[in-house]
């Protein structure tokens, strides 16, 4: 079981992104809670895509979603070949420190990292590759 969709890497593609994922964890028979984390953790990957990868005329994000029959395991692939950037290499932030101490960025990614079972990055043939997946999902 799997699908794949190409968008324009904006914020305004977003909600394709949504609903084609949203469409597959239902076929999948997730649980809410787990396809709940799912959302937000692709919602995080996708959007930093979008606003970071491409500095000048844009490209294209591609979203691949799969379900391991065996295992039931979940994977969804983020490609884009922007610039070259591996979010994993970000120290986790201080999250004993007030929003106003901490310093910005990198709380997205340590959310995906809490949430998700594996989070890995590979850059290959020019493309950021940001793979997520679930174990559990009921």
């Amino acid at each position: 079981m799997s699908g794949k969709i190409t968008l324009p890497a904006t914020l305004e593609s977003w909600e394709q992104v949504y609903n084609f994922l949203n469409e597959n964890l239902d076929s999948m028979d997730c649980s809410e809670k787990v396809k709940t984390q799912v959302l937000i953790a692709a919602e995080e990957i996708y959007v930093n895509i979008a606003r970071y990868a491409y500095k000048e005329g844009g490209g294209t994000a591609a979203v691949e979603i799969s379900r391991e029959e065996d295992t039931g395991e979940i994977t969804i692939v983020f490609t884009d070949s922007g610039v070259c950037y591996n979010p994993l290499e970000r120290s986790d932030p201080d999250i004993t420190l007030s929003a106003d101490e901490r310093e910005i960025g990198g709380l997205g990614i340590y959310m995906v990292r809490k949430m998700m079972d594996e989070v890995t990055y590979q850059y290959k043939e020019g493309n950021n590759i940001l793979t997520i997946k679930k174990n559990k999902i009921t």
